[in-house]
């Protein structure tokens, strides 16, 4: 881990604030409800917010340790989920023919 000097928090603290109180809104929750079926959980967005506010006035490495072990929490939640379509390697055989949209069935 770096020093506690040159090291900062991974966003600012006002980026986590502002992240708390958007999932806390109701258009929030009901989107994410709708996508989800179940309502988000914005604690950890307040959680970050005071462990970066208690790194900024103490330079607390407890905090530190805190908002690291968060965002890589967060990097890897983003990173679990397959792709919708796997990728192809080439392009298909005959990519460069005309489309069959004058044809009729």
């Amino acid at each position: 881990m770096a020093d506690g000097e040159s090291w900062r928090p991974p966003r600012l603290c006002e980026d986590y604030w502002w992240e708390w109180k958007h999932c806390r809104g109701l258009r929030h929750a009901f989107h994410h409800y709708y996508a989800h079926g179940e309502l988000p959980a914005c604690g950890r967005w307040r959680d970050d917010y005071e462990a970066c506010r208690a790194w900024e006035r103490g330079r607390a490495a407890a905090a530190q340790e805190a908002l690291c072990k968060s965002e890589r929490a967060r990097v890897m939640e983003k990173q679990k989920y397959a792709p919708v379509w796997t990728l192809r390697k080439s392009p298909p055989p005959e990519w460069y023919l005309p489309l069959d949209q004058d044809k009729p069935n």
